[in-house]
């Protein structure tokens, strides 16, 4: 999953202490999102309420995943420390700030991935073991060195990456990977694309003095608007597949077609009128919209 904090956090100081750096690097709110909604899927795949077992399995899977996700993340910022320097968003970063050298940052993604897989592979299964590797491997480097300065669909074709969370999930508990969660990746997958190109679009300079083919950069603003909205009318689709497949119940549709029809006027609003104020708050409504979505589809699920 690929989110980003739309402000940079102001309150830090300017020379953090080490164990905060590297903190930083691990890009906290974006891995716990990656978290929670693999913690969705562990959820939805235990019929019912959790064993005291299934909760242990849970509480050690969640923490292999935020590992390896923190180990991407890190070795994205290492990746990207030239462009990050460039970007009033990234400047803040240690990696960007020359407080972490490359090696450090580059031992400190090894470690953690390091220990996560092994965490994944000893006590929750090898297939998400490797699931969560190919994630890793799928954002670390064909998306961060790979499309992301080369095509301007970019976000799109390495979503998959990021909608990798809830199969995840999954897949620590059944052991396989249903069609359940493969609903959920779709939905993530679909969310992704009007989620960061409304950040892009009030960062455009940014991405621009950065080099990088993002598509407001390379298509425009009002391209990019009109890709936005129509993205979001496909995402209303596959946010009714759990209801339609039976995954879920009268909740979670309502909540649903309450949510997306938000995030649609968020993004019509955006397509007629541009303003910087309307991208920002529709990038914040996408953020939103996605944790109260996962969140009504757990709630429905004790329900059903």
């Amino acid at each position: 999953m690929s989110a980003a904090s739309p402000q940079p956090p102001t309150a830090l100081p300017m020379s953090m202490p080490v164990w905060r750096q590297y903190y930083v690097l691990t890009k906290p709110r974006v891995v716990q999102l990656i978290v929670f909604c693999a913690l969705i899927g562990m959820v939805l795949a235990v019929p019912g309420l959790p064993s005291w077992a299934a909760l242990q399995r849970m509480l050690v899977a969640c923490a292999g995943i935020w590992l390896v996700a923190g180990a991407a993340a890190a070795f994205n910022c290492l990746v990207e420390t030239s462009i990050d320097a460039r970007m009033k968003r990234t400047a803040w970063r240690p990696t960007a700030r020359g407080e972490l050298s490359d090696v450090q940052a580059l031992g400190f993604s090894a470690v953690l991935c390091g220990i996560g897989s092994a965490v994944l592979y000893l006590w929750v299964n090898p297939l998400t073991m490797w699931l969560t590797f190919a994630t890793f491997v799928g954002y670390a480097v064909v998306y961060t060195v790979i499309l992301k300065p080369l095509t301007p669909q970019n976000i799109v074709i390495g979503g998959a990456s990021g909608a990798m969370p809830p199969v995840l999930g999954w897949a620590a508990m059944t052991g396989d990977v249903g069609p359940e969660a493969m609903i959920l990746f779709l939905i993530i997958f679909l969310w992704t694309p009007p989620h960061f190109w409304s950040l892009a679009l009030y960062r455009v300079e940014d991405y621009r003095k950065s080099g990088l083919p993002m598509l407001p950069v390379t298509h425009g603003n009002e391209f990019t608007r009109l890709q936005i909205l129509l993205y979001t009318f496909i995402l209303l689709a596959a946010c009714l597949l759990p209801f339609m497949y039976r995954m879920s119940g009268w909740l979670y549709l309502a909540a649903a077609l309450v949510l997306n029809a938000g995030f649609i006027w968020h993004a019509f609003k955006l397509w007629r009128n541009y303003s910087d104020a309307l991208a920002r708050k529709t990038f914040r409504f996408s953020l939103i919209h996605l944790s109260l979505l996962f969140a009504a589809l757990l709630v429905d699920h004790y329900l059903i």
